[in-house]
């Protein structure tokens, strides 16, 4: 794959691209950059792959703005990045690339952005892909989380927080099967500087729920779920497959919230996907 970069408002943004099929975008989640998809992008070499390294992941920049927690004090309101944001790099990206339209595909917060493209670039889709994902907005009590997560990290660093929650992302099997393959992920944490994750925290934080988008977006919608998925939960993800008007669903049998590391029969769904999604897109 090649790496290229481009600028978006002065800052640096990274991605990879190959291919010169149907234009497929992986958009990877928190606490990743876009090499989270390296075991399944060999089994998509028929469509031009894009794979971005969002803000202040992997060799991308991060954008500006301050965090929540204030610490302006001139009085000044704080100003931080939206998930909208993140979604206009996406199309920053196509636009530059000369891609009309794609089959988007978001992992847990890419998700999240994914979503926000769809709802904002609507004539770019052909399909959308939720990877361990939910249009859901955060309940009170996973803010709270959220919060004290982002307390933990100022207090004790990134690597501290990626060390603890990274592995509680993985069903137990591949755990005990694979410990050095996600003490390697642990490790890619020590690249990560606070600001970035807080940031992703933040977004996700104030993200709106989408799943009115869901029933009325005009797209087949992509379905992942992992069995043991303790991020976005079997049953939440069951209760949205309903909502669109044409959904693909793939269970994967013992897999928690990284379906592209446990479950390599991920790259079978996401081509049989984007192929119908590109055909239903071509009809139109």
């Amino acid at each position: 794959m090649q790496r290229k970069t481009l600028l978006y408002n002065n800052k640096l943004i990274s991605y990879r691209e190959s291919g010169t099929g149907d234009v497929l975008v992986l958009v990877h989640g928190f606490g990743e950059d876009g090499t989270i998809w390296d075991d399944i992008t060999g089994e998509l070499e028929q469509f031009h792959l894009l794979i971005p390294d969002l803000p202040g992941s992997g060799e991308s920049g991060l954008l500006d703005g301050e965090d929540f927690i204030s610490t302006n004090t001139s009085g000044q309101a704080e100003v931080f990045p939206e998930i909208d944001d993140f979604a206009r790099i996406i199309k920053y990206i196509l636009d530059h690339e000369s891609v009309d339209q794609c089959v988007l595909i978001g992992h847990s917060m890419g998700g999240y952005i994914s979503l926000a493209f769809a709802e904002r670039y609507p004539g770019s889709l052909a399909g959308l892909g939720l990877f361990h994902s939910s249009a859901l907005a955060d309940d009170p009590l996973k803010i709270e989380t959220r919060m004290k997560a982002i307390e933990f990290m100022r207090a004790n660093g990134a690597q501290a927080f990626l060390k603890t929650s990274i592995p509680n992302l993985f069903a137990e099997t591949f755990k005990q099967n694979h410990a050095d393959r996600i003490e390697d992920l642990v490790k890619k944490g020590n690249h990560f500087p606070v600001t970035a994750l807080v940031q992703y925290y933040q977004t996700m934080i104030k993200r709106p729920d989408r799943t009115e988008l869901l029933k009325t977006l005009k797209k087949p919608v992509l379905f992942i779920i992992g069995e043991n998925d303790t991020a976005i939960p079997l049953q939440i993800s069951l209760q949205q497959c309903y909502i669109p008007e044409i959904s693909y669903v793939h269970i994967l049998p013992g897999t928690g919230h990284m379906g592209m590391m446990e479950s390599p029969v991920t790259a079978t769904f996401l081509k049989t996907f984007a192929m119908q999604a590109m055909k239903l897109s071509n009809k139109t």
